[in-house]
This record gives structure tokens, C-alpha cells and sequence, in this order.
């Protein structure tokens, strides 16, 4: 499940095959690892390159969003306040 620190991490679970009806399922392992259950909603992305498929659970993308959205309102906040510290140093 992991937490801000493990977005970098890459694991490999095994394979999967595509079937008939284009279902995958996803190893064991994986399923209890990641901690997605039954009826879990994945989000499904095109891997780098377009050479695959990433699959994210779409409560931690909303936690990914929402940090990146926090750490983005800081760097703006930290341009806003260079950007008035130039301009009030330069008018005086």
C-alpha cells in the first residue's frame, strides 16, 4: 500500500494473459501486496511508450492529485512572494 515515499518503487509481480474477452487477472500476491479487494476500481493508463498498461487504484491517484496539488500551492505561493519581494525592492 505504501505511502509518500514509495512512488519511486518498481516490482514485478509475475505475468498475466489476456483472455478471450480481454480480462487480465491480476496474481495474488499482487492483489493482497497492493491491497486491492474484489470490486476495487482501477484506473488504466497507457505505460511509457505506449508498450503497456499501468493500472492504479483510483483512491491512491486521488491522493497522488491531491498532494501534487498541495505541493503545487506552495510553489506558488513561494513565486508570488519572490515575485512581490522584486517588485517592492525595485520601486524603492
Amino acid at each position: 500500500m505504501g505511502g509518500e515515499d514509495s512512488w519511486h518503487e518498481f516490482k514485478c509481480f509475475g505475468s498475466a494473459t489476456v483472455g478471450p474477452r480481454g480480462q487480465v487477472v491480476i496474481p495474488a500476491h499482487a492483489r493482497k501486496k497492493l491491497g486491492i479487494e474484489v470490486g476495487a476500481t482501477l484506473l488504466v493508463f497507457s505505460g511509457p511508450g505506449g508498450n503497456g498498461l499501468v493500472l492504479f487504484k483510483a483512491d491512491s491517484v486521488e491522493q497522488l492529485v491531491k498532494m501534487v496539488s498541495e505541493q503545487l500551492t506552495t510553489v506558488e505561493s513561494s513565486l508570488t512572494s519572490h515575485t512581490q519581494s522584486k517588485v517592492d525592492s525595485g520601486s524603492s
